[in-house]
This record gives structure tokens, sequence and C-alpha cells, in this order.
């Protein structure tokens, strides 16, 4: 039984850093297991979390010299990471960080160029998950629900609150996934404005009072009407959802809490769809998961027929990362790693880009 050695890179839209998760996988018979063996959460500092945040903005030129710069940067992070921890690495497997996400123009684009992260760390590299799965008709996104189907199968739900809200499961013999909408994106962009970072458990949403008209607008946002498979970025938050949370001047405690509100009746509204009249449950991961008064209120809009598992922090903060270590184990094994049930592409694939050091 060979247990494959991977490093798995994960940014998300939410801006907080890099994750890094060491994980060991293996196959046990007909199923995949895992051990998170080591992590580390990198803090991005205000210069380049500016530089990501307004990456979009870029021209072509420096938007690719970036791409560079950030994989020059990621790999000096994964070596800091390998020598001070001693470990044996097989390969690494690097989502980048996405910034475009365009698939009804046929394009998706994720900075952290491949070969300069394995050039720089030493180590073969996988990368670039999204596109081929674009290039058959699909969004690109989610890719997580495959380590839901292969990790975290005992759950009805699997719900991510990242930057943004993306819902697995498994639906006549599918597995069925897509992003419902916003999450830690809006809420953080809100703490921002008063020069926090994040809203830590929830604490001054929890004093807030619901804004009606806001709540309103927010829930009437056209993506929310779209069927699945669909999936949203930064370029959606930027164009439609911060206008209207720009043109208020509220307490910042009555807009957390309208946001909060907002995310969670989108996620109910998905899930009531759904619900098969039984008790189901709901593993809750992603920087959400640790916000108490988002989760209280979810769980109270829910109802006692969802019942809502939140796992070891470790699951909740590195759980993304360990599945692009497993979507370039199966990569590597030449399995499909992602799935045309849930991002609307013609078939399965297996994605990913292979670069060697030097």
């Amino acid at each position: 039984m060979k247990i494959y050695k991977v490093i798995g890179l994960m940014s998300g839209t939410s801006l907080d850093g890099l994750d890094i998760a060491y994980c060991h996988i293996w196959k046990a018979g007909n199923k995949w297991e895992f051990e998170i063996k080591k992590t580390k959460s990198i803090a991005y500092s205000l210069e380049l979390k500016d530089k990501l945040k307004s990456s979009i903005e870029l021209s072509a030129q420096d938007l690719l010299a970036f791409d560079v710069q950030y994989g020059i940067w990621l790999g000096e992070r994964v070596k800091d990471f390998i020598q001070s921890t001693n470990i044996e690495v097989d390969f690494i497997a690097s989502h980048g960080h996405t910034t475009h996400h365009r698939p009804e123009l046929g394009f998706t684009y994720q900075i952290g160029s491949g070969q300069y992260v394995a050039n720089t760390a030493g180590h073969r590299v996988i990368c670039d998950f999204r596109n081929k799965d674009i290039s058959l008709g699909g969004q690109g996104a989610p890719l997580v629900p495959i380590g839901d189907r292969y990790f975290f199968g005992e759950f009805d739900f699997c719900l991510n609150l990242g930057g943004i809200s993306n819902i697995s499961f498994e639906h006549k013999g599918r597995r069925i996934a897509y992003d419902i909408g916003l999450a830690n994106m809006v809420l953080n962009h809100i703490t921002a404005k008063i020069g926090l970072p994040y809203d830590s458990g929830g604490r001054l949403a929890s004093k807030g009072n619901i804004n009606v008209k806001l709540l309103r607008q927010l829930n009437q946002l056209a993506y929310y009407k779209l069927p699945f498979p669909k999936s949203t970025g930064y370029e959606w938050f930027v164009e439609q959802v911060v206008p209207i949370i720009d043109r208020y001047r509220d307490d910042t405690s009555d807009m957390l809490k309208t946001s909060i509100y907002h995310i969670c009746e989108q996620i109910v509204e998905q899930v009531k769809s759904f619900e098969i009249g039984k008790e189901q449950n709901m593993l809750v991961t992603g920087g959400g998961a640790l916000n108490n008064y988002l989760m209280h209120v979810l769980e109270e809009l829910l109802g006692p027929n969802v019942k809502l598992i939140t796992p070891s922090r470790e699951i909740i903060e590195f759980k993304e990362a360990l599945v692009f270590a497993l979507m370039g184990v199966l990569k590597d094994v030449n399995e499909p790693n992602v799935l045309g049930s849930v991002t609307g592409a013609k078939n399965d694939s297996i994605s990913g880009t292979l670069y060697d050091p030097r």
C-alpha cells in the first residue's frame, strides 16, 4: 500500500492567507484515507493582500509578472515549511490564487506559476486544476466535492464557509455542488472599514439590528435565481455586491448582522429544497465555522431536522488544502479528480498540470 506524502496549498477569496497542509494519503481497499500530519497558515502582508485583491485590475503584462512573483513567494514559503519540519515530500499540489473566474467566457485564471513554485521549492508541482473542466463546458468549480465524496461521505451535506459559501451533497446517485453565494467576503469587507480584518466570533454582529431594506436587496441579487451548476467569484462581489453594501452608512454591527442573516437565509433556502423529511447532518468547514454568531443563526434558521457538525479546527481550516492534496494524488494515479456532475462539464476529468523542478 503506497502512502502519498503531499503538500496541499490553498489561497481563497477571503484573502486570509496561505494554507499549507502536509498530508499522508493512501487507498485501503476501495476507500481513500488521509491523515493531516502538519499544517501552517501564513497571513498575507498588507501589501501582498492589497495586490491580490486588486489583481483583477492589472494589465495582462503586470498580471503575468505577478503570476511569477507569487509563484516564487509560494515556493519560498513551502521550502521554508519543508526545511523547518524536516518532512519527506512526493509532490506539491497547489490551487494558486484565483484572480479571474469567467467560465461563461471560457476561462479562469489562478496565479502562482507552477514552474516557479517547483523551481523555488525544489519539488514537483501539480496545479491548474480548473481549466480542463472549463474546456469541457464546466464551471471549473467547485472542486472540493471530490474530497467530500471520498473523505467525508458520511455527511448528508458538506458546507464550506470561505470567502463565498458552497455546498456539496449526493442526490439521486450524483454528487451535486455549487457556490451558494456570499460568506466571509462580505463580512470582511464591512469590518475592513473600521480597520479590522474580521469580526472575531461574530461578536460585533451579535450586537446589531437587521436592516430590512439591505437584507431584501441582498436576497434579490440575480445570481441566487440561477440554476446550478453555478459558481461565482470576486468579480461578482465587486460588481454586484460592493455597490449595495457601500451605499449604506449603518452602524458596523447592523451591517454585519444583516449580512449574516442574508448568508444564512440563502443557505437555508438551498438546504430546504433538498431535505428528505428525516434528520440530516451537515459538516461545516471554512473560516465561517469559527464565527459563533453565524453558526447560531444558521442553526436557528435550519431548524431541528438539520444537525450542524463542526469538525476539528484542523479540518475546519485546512480541508481545502487537504482536498487539493487528494486531487494531486488522483492526477498522479490517473483517476478522475473533477466531477462533471458538480461543474456542469460533459464528463468527469483528470485535471492538473505537472511541473518538475529545473
